[in-house]
């Protein structure tokens, strides 16, 4: 399938313009439920609809987005022919010996197995072009009104994005159940004594929550490294000096922490929430089995063309067996 390529690494458009007809036969029907060989759309109005998805991607998918930048994405080929990702954790195994000859036996430990299953839903969200909307622009020589291809898009990507952040644990499919950062069952739990927002919240006490997360992650093992996500109503107060008449904010302060890699906002994120994630494919990876992509099909004959963004985008939140994430969560 071909792509349209954008700044950000590794987020992908899937297109429906001339020359991408791989996709088209599989997902484009008329209303009798036959395929149908032309679309309704002229090969530029397609590269209007398509290229207006993709800033509407890259400005929503921000947690995505920082897993996708490191590598840690796991794509399932033929994703809509699959319901349900099976995948497997591993427990540790005895730590090794010292002995002056090595004539002591072993413990002869092996790994253990257990498989696990991740739902694979579609997200989605309809609009529809009239004929006579089409031939109005095309007569007037006008470009396309793509506002709703745009806010199709924005509603998908943060729809997604909501769910890397807050999860969907009461969605369960086949066994599995998608879970996020903040409520993940094995996430490591700190508590928030007072809101960063707090006009008496210093900057030192802002730092402390962020070293006893950090901390957390490596007492589960998970040394590293980690970006911040904190929310909305945060993002002043991390602006702010560090302390009275300082040359440095409280955000180059916690910069300032080792593996700390990154703080950035999420207005997935509810307030009084502050999340650390480890960077790294045992603690989180996201799953994509079907890249954004805009389908259309035809309804009250040619008068009326329905399209759907969709994608299939979710997280897997990891956990050795012995419950050790490298996920934080202060709230």
């Amino acid at each position: 399938m071909s792509v349209l390529t954008t700044n950000m690494p590794d987020l992908r458009i899937a297109l429906n313009g001339r020359g991408i007809d791989a996709l088209r036969p599989v997902l484009r029907y008329n209303e009798a439920g036959q395929i149908t060989a032309n679309g309704t759309l002229r090969e530029d109005e397609w590269k209007q609809i398509d290229e207006a998805l993709v800033p509407i991607a890259k400005q929503r998918l921000t947690g995505i987005g920082d897993l996708m930048a490191r590598g840690l994405v796991y794509r399932v080929p033929n994703g809509l022919g699959k319901t349900v990702l099976e995948y497997e954790d591993v427990s540790d195994i005895a730590p090794a010996q010292m002995s002056m000859d090595a004539l002591t036996r072993g413990q002869k430990d092996r790994l253990e197995y257990s498989v696990k299953y991740l739902p694979l839903p579609i997200i989605h969200y309809d609009y529809q072009l009239s004929l006579r909307v089409l031939e109005a622009s095309r007569t007037k020589g006008m470009p396309l009104n793509v506002d709703m291809a745009q806010n199709a898009a924005r509603k998908v990507a943060e729809y997604a994005e909501d769910i890397l952040f807050n999860g969907t644990s009461s969605y369960s499919f086949g066994g599995g159940t998608i879970y996020g950062y903040c409520d993940a069952p094995n996430r490591n739990n700190v508590t928030l004594v007072k809101a960063w927002n707090d006009p008496t919240k210093t900057g030192a006490e802002i730092l402390a929550d962020v070293v006893k997360m950090k901390q957390a992650s490596i007492d589960a093992k998970h040394f590293g490294p980690w970006v911040v996500y904190i929310p909305t109503a945060y993002e002043t107060a991390i602006d702010a000096d560090f302390k009275a008449n300082s040359d440095k904010t409280v955000r180059q302060r916690l910069l300032e922490l080792g593996g700390i890699e990154d703080v950035k906002v999420s207005d997935s994120l509810a307030v009084n929430n502050v999340v650390l994630v480890e960077m790294n494919t045992n603690t989180v990876r996201i799953v994509e089995a079907l890249p954004l992509t805009n389908v259309e099909w035809q309804s009250e004959g040619p008068f009326l063309t329905q399209y759907k963004v969709m994608t299939i985008m979710v997280p897997n939140i990891r956990a050795d067996q012995a419950g050790n994430s490298g996920i934080v969560h202060l709230a």
